[in-house]
This record gives structure tokens, C-alpha cells and sequence, in this order.
């Protein structure tokens, strides 16, 4: 595991949905600074993980790994085997946010348990030498409803989390759900959001369909940029072969 990066840097990364160590090797391979397995929308499970959390070593590639809930167990394996940090979605208060931090740090922050034999740790090859050697993971809050917006400056004031990932779609579909809680449109809750990480001093994360819209959102202050998914990615590959005229 390494240290989280400036906010300042613009790190690229895309989400993998299909739980494939070959693509994450690919996506990996081609450059990615970071990449997403997603175990909560996508057809990643605790089986495959540690493939793809295989296929990647020995690249620069971050791996970041999003549980639907964040059941201590689940984060204490990702981690142990080799994951760079964690995604937890829809983050709506800083309780919810110290929570995920406690599940991934070690004590005194947290109460994850510890395992010098951990694949993180080369299997017992390269035990830590002590706990102040031991790095933090990047652990992303994800703002993807009403109250996380409303409280994204508390999130973003919890120690040991690292980033504000807005998911637009769910925070799209919530602001049209429950339009009498809305008080800011979208454009609003993406500079909201964005605010409250600076202050904080802490990084500010969407994810992308387009990459023309990266100097947008750069400009905005966001910096975690994710660029689409291996699944919208075959899907259009796909419908402009099947689409071809002879």
C-alpha cells in the first residue's frame, strides 16, 4: 500500500464491473493510475478479487475496491490481499465515514486486525518493522445522495479519509426522487462537494463518461477522475461493430 497522492494531482483511473483478471491486467498494463473493482453494482465477488488484485502487481496501478456495505471482514481481506484502499457509497454523515475508517486502520485509529503472513505484507516476506511504518489505505467517501452533500464538509474533516467521490448517477437519481429536500441543483452539489474537500484539504473524485470533460471538472477542483468502465466500454465497441454497414 503507498500514500495518498497531493489533491492537487490528477490521477486517472475507470471502474471494472466484470471481475476480470485479464482486463484488470490490461487496464493496468495500458496505464491507469488507479482502478476501481467495483463489488457493488458489478459482477466482482470476494472469489475473484484476489485474481484481479494478482493480475495487477508489479504495475503502478492503484487498486481500489468498492463494497456494497462495508462489512469489516471484507475490507480487513481486500486489504490484507493487496488492495490499495477501499470505496464506500452513499456516505451521508461523518458517523458513517468514521466507521469505514475504523474497519481499515489499524489501531489506535481503527480496529482492523493485523497479520504480518498478509499478502499485503509479501506473505510474512516483508513484515512492517513497526506500526508507524505502515501506511494508511486510500479510503474514498463516495456522495451520492442529499444528506452526503449536506454534510460533506464533516465527511471530509474525518481523519483518514482521503476523498469525496461523487457518483453521479445515484446523486442524479436522489436530487429527482426527492425534489421537496433539494435545496441546490446538481452543478451546485458538484461545487458544494468540491468546496468542502479543499477545505479539508483532501481530494475530490467523479466518475466520467466523457473525457472531453475532464478540464470541467479539473477546474471545479476535482481530481480523482475515473473514465467510464470496462462494461460501457465493450458495450460501445460492441454496438458500433454490430452497427457496421458492409
Amino acid at each position: 500500500m503507498s500514500a495518498s497522492p497531493s489533491p492537487a494531482c490528477i490521477q486517472l483511473g475507470t471502474f471494472l464491473s466484470l471481475g476480470s483478471p485479464l482486463i484488470a491486467e490490461l487496464a493496468a498494463e495500458c496505464g491507469f493510475q488507479w482502478l476501481l473493482l467495483d463489488l457493488e453494482h458489478g459482477a466482482s465477488t470476494d472469489a475473484n478479487l484476489l485474481p484481479q488484485l494478482m493480475a495487477t502487481k508489479g504495475t503502478a496501478t492503484r487498486t481500489i475496491v468498492r463494497f456494497g456495505i462495508p462489512h469489516a471482514d471484507q475490507v480487513l481481506r481486500a486489504l490484507d490481499w493487496g488492495a490499495h484502499g477501499i470505496m464506500i457509497p452513499r456516505v451521508s454523515s461523518a458517523a458513517e465515514a468514521a466507521a469505514c475508517v475504523k474497519a481499515a486502520s489499524y489501531a489506535p485509529r481503527g480496529h482492523r486486525g493485523f497479520s504480518r503472513s498478509a499478502r499485503a505484507y509479501g506473505l510474512g516476506l516483508r513484515p512492517p518493522t513497526s506500526a508507524g511504518t505502515i501506511p494508511q489505505p486510500l479510503i474514498m467517501a463516495q456522495i451520492e445522495n442529499i444528506e452526503g452533500v449536506a454534510h460533506a464538509s464533516e465527511i471530509a474533516a474525518v481523519e483518514g479519509v482521503d476523498v469525496l467521490f461523487v457518483g453521479p448517477a445515484d446523486l442524479q437519481f436522489d436530487l429527482a426522487a426527492r425534489p421537496e429536500l433539494v435545496p441546490l441543483s446538481y452543478e451546485e452539489c458538484l461545487v458544494s462537494v468540491a468546496s468542502a474537500a479543499q477545505t479539508a484539504g483532501k481530494a475530490c473524485g467523479i466518475l466520467l463518461r466523457d473525457a472531453t470533460e475532464i478540464p470541467k471538472f479539473r477546474d471545479l477542483g476535482y481530481t480523482y477522475l475515473a473514465l467510464d468502465s470496462d462494461v460501457a466500454l465493450l458495450r460501445k465497441g460492441f454496438l458500433a461493430l454490430a452497427n457496421a454497414k458492409a
